[in-house]
């Protein structure tokens, strides 16, 4: 049984995340000290609500560095909605607050003339199975962007909302996904199933 430490903030809903990796046979527990962020065999950052106070809580409870020395040294971890975009570099929706820096691209607002938030399920394509996942979400990576991900080593996938924007990127043992694995049906649980089994060549079929 893998061992999945949830960071918790108090800014994010964990227990559907947890409810979903349970199904999956992992063993999650909240976590919320440095130090067992790099003990831990996975980490989970989740994330709901506004990317500055969100920052500001991973700086304040000393979280900041280790997640991001994580994510860059590979170490498995998974991003989630808001906790994706807090693996950029920054924010449209709070410009002056620095990211984690570990995805080479910024977070912008979704563009005028769309509904926002876009809330709702959403067909997600660019893997082998193309399929509908579930968003709640007013910020995105734009589709622009996808190409400097791809130089940078990242696999990509896209939605559209209707102009497209970046759904999910892995790299590795790293994964992080605009939209809800724990929301999303089957096709959610089965990323979660491969990513916590080490199986990247399956996460990467959906992400490519």
């Amino acid at each position: 049984m893998r061992d999945v430490m949830i960071i918790d903030t108090g800014l994010a809903n964990v227990r559907s995340v947890q409810a979903a990796l349970e199904r999956v046979g992992a063993r999650p527990r909240r976590v919320s000290q440095p130090f067992e962020i790099a003990a831990a065999e996975f980490v989970v950052l989740p994330g709901v609500g506004a990317f500055g106070p969100a920052m500001a809580e991973l700086h304040r409870l000393g979280l900041a560095a280790p997640l991001r020395l994580r994510a860059l040294s590979g170490g498995p971890l998974l991003g989630v909605c808001l906790g994706m975009q807090l693996l950029c570099e920054g924010s449209d929706e709070m410009p002056g607050v620095r990211g984690l820096a570990v995805l080479p691209v910024r977070v912008a607002r979704l563009p005028a003339g769309i509904r926002a938030p876009h809330m709702g399920w959403t067909l997600v394509s660019g893997g082998d199975r193309p399929s509908h996942a579930y968003f709640a979400h007013s910020f995105a990576v734009a589709g622009e962007d996808a190409g400097r991900l791809a130089v940078s080593g990242w696999q990509v996938m896209t939605a559209g909302h209707p102009r497209p924007f970046v759904a999910g990127v892995q790299r590795g043992d790293v994964l992080a996904c605009q939209f809800h694995p724990e929301l999303s049906g089957d096709w959610g649980q089965d990323l979660l199933d491969a990513w916590l089994n080490g199986r990247t060549q399956e996460v990467a079929a959906c992400l490519q």
